[in-house]
């Protein structure tokens, strides 16, 4: 018996413009890419061609913050899988998925350059003028994070003596106590417990607000991780 192909109703192509809105539009729209793409863009026409698609590259970059996407393996993974979000970045149908090491040397050319701080300045003197923020509560939400293609070796490190059961002696509970107070006098305003910032003034507290950031992770009700950034 022979089998017929039955026909799709909408092509790809057509179900891709019934989506109402790209997710990602509204935070693309704003970026001045083209600093960046100088610096990893070729500088001659001669050797070998372009093979990956820089644009979209800085997009999904983007987007891995949006999406709270913890590492590159894992964007990676989702570029290949999700193909709404392969769209969303920017690549298209003919494009190859970058690597992990494409990611790591394309972050790489970036860090040996100014090319961020110029994108950060403009986008930040934007705001201001926008009104969006305000001069006098701005912090740097960004920090310097160091590539590599592999990872190093790790040192070997020693066993630690078991410790000695029962309760310390006079002389080794002073020492503790001594140790722990250092410890406690040498940890920043938020380090330390609540109780012990409502002394403090409002103004101390704002200078002292950490502004580096970083990952969060903790189970949900599900008990799957949920990151943030």
């Amino acid at each position: 018996m022979p089998i017929i192909r039955q026909e799709s109703l909408f092509d790809m192509q057509d179900l891709y413009e019934l989506e109402p809105n790209k997710r990602f539009e509204a935070i693309f729209s704003t970026l001045h890419i083209e600093p960046l793409l100088v610096v990893v863009s070729k500088k001659t026409v001669y050797g070998a061609p372009t093979e990956l698609n820089y644009p979209a590259m800085i997009y999904a970059l983007v987007a891995r913050i949006v999406e709270r996407i913890p590492t590159i393996k894992d964007l990676v993974k989702r570029l290949r899988h999700d193909f709404m979000f392969h769209l969303d970045c920017g690549f298209l149908f003919s494009d190859r998925i970058p690597s992990e090491a494409s990611f790591s040397r394309f972050t790489q050319k970036l860090s040996e350059s100014n090319a961020l701080e110029t994108v950060q300045e403009a986008l930040l003197l934007q705001a201001i003028q926008e009104d969006f923020i305000h001069d006098d509560v701005i912090s740097i939400d960004a920090t310097h994070v160091e590539s590599r293609d592999r990872s190093t070796p790790q040192e070997k490190k020693p066993k630690p003596q078991p410790k000695k059961r029962g309760r310390k002696s006079k002389a080794a509970q002073v020492a503790f106590q001594k140790e722990t107070q250092e410890q406690e006098e040498q940890k920043t305003i938020y380090e330390k417990k609540i109780e012990h910032q409502l002394d403090i003034d409002l103004e101390t507290l704002r200078t002292a607000i950490p502004s580096q950031p970083n990952w969060g992770i903790k189970k949900n009700s599900e008990g799957k991780n949920t990151f943030w950034f």
